[in-house]
């Protein structure tokens, strides 16, 4: 890569895009032109991604990304006009999950990775489906739609439906970026087509009281990401943020740093401004940490332990989950990992 390359990487600028996700995009473009297909940087960054979420007190995570984008060969059309190479999307799935366990077993952080469809690219779903069942013994716990929700349709494409038909069938978790851009009748699809269980972002579902009530009866989980929302402009300042509803109502919701590395950011910069600007308290953050808790992708055997560690941190029983304890919180979380 060029020097300008890394530099730019590096200096990590933080832009105030207004435009949707435009740069985020633009980031997601140089990264892999940078790795270029290099199983060794894929799988460092995967285990210092482990190393950087120790750091942050996080006890939990669910790590996504889309393994087509980060291959150069039996993958069609092949990203970010790279030349081909020799790195296919199932060899990604195992490096990343290598790199994630070796850092789970460094730092003391249980990771799981979830892999993505892409909403432009519904010809490489069926093949994530098919890696979700390979490697769920490999860190895998679930599938999800990532990419521009405002295409016209994506919801409806035949290779997004069957892999999550399929995703039904085999017992694999659902989750779809959704009503963060797009409006809420993406969210309904997401919910009533693809049979998602989670709601990546979710903020105009509010447009649709009728449908935000149904989602808040049956426990529809939200994969909220304030600090991400205010840059990508998916909110807009002037207005209330979506996650005050979400708090007062009590909705499930988390909080999530979305992409750490194009945002500059960790989860604690959505702490941060949760708790300055929108009123959170201590409460409001252990209650929706027992939720990402709750609605996590683990086992049930290995949510119960998550689930009874936050207790013991937090120095609650399970039916008062709803009290607080003061000090720095541990968290479960969910990131974006390219």
């Amino acid at each position: 890569p060029s020097y300008k390359q890394v530099e730019a990487i590096k200096g990590g600028k933080n832009y105030r895009m207004g435009q949707g996700r435009g740069l985020s995009l633009w980031w997601r473009g140089l990264l892999p032109k940078v790795l270029k297909g290099s199983r060794e940087a894929i799988k460092r960054i995967a285990y210092e991604f482990v190393e950087m979420k120790a750091k942050e007190g996080v006890v939990y995570v669910e790590v996504r990304y889309s393994p087509h984008l980060l291959a150069n060969s039996k993958v069609d059309p092949i990203p970010w006009n790279q030349a081909e190479g020799d790195l296919t999307p199932d060899e990604v799935v195992d490096i990343v999950g290598q790199g994630l366990k070796e850092g789970e077993q460094a730092f003391g952080v249980k990771v799981r990775s979830i892999l993505c469809c892409m909403r432009h690219q519904p010809n490489w779903s069926l093949e994530v489906m098919e890696l979700c069942k390979k490697y769920q013994h490999h860190t895998v716990v679930a599938i999800d739609l990532a990419g521009d929700e405002t295409i016209k349709g994506s919801s409806y494409f035949p290779g997004h439906v069957e892999a999550y038909e399929e995703a039904v069938r085999s017992g694999i978790h659902r989750t779809v970026h959704a009503g963060e851009a797009g409006p809420a009748e993406v969210v309904r699809e997401a919910v009533d087509i693809l049979k998602t269980e989670r709601v990546g972002h979710g903020y105009h579902t509010l447009e649709d009281e009728a449908l935000y009530n149904r989602l808040r009866q049956e426990n529809m989980h939200f994969e909220v990401c304030p600090w991400s929302s205010y840059l990508t402009g998916a909110w807009n300042p002037n207005t209330e943020h979506a996650v005050i509803r979400f708090k007062n109502d009590q909705a499930n919701f988390s909080l999530n740093s979305d992409d750490p590395l194009i945002f500059k950011s960790t989860l604690e910069t959505d702490y941060h401004m949760t708790k300055q600007d929108m009123g959170f308290t201590e409460e409001d953050f252990k209650r929706l940490n027992i939720n990402a808790a709750k609605s996590s992708f683990l086992p049930e055997d290995e949510k119960k332990e998550l689930l009874d560690q936050l207790y013991r941190a937090y120095k609650i029983l399970p039916a008062a989950s709803g009290m607080l304890l003061s000090g720095r919180l541990p968290y479960p979380g969910s990131y974006n990992f390219l």
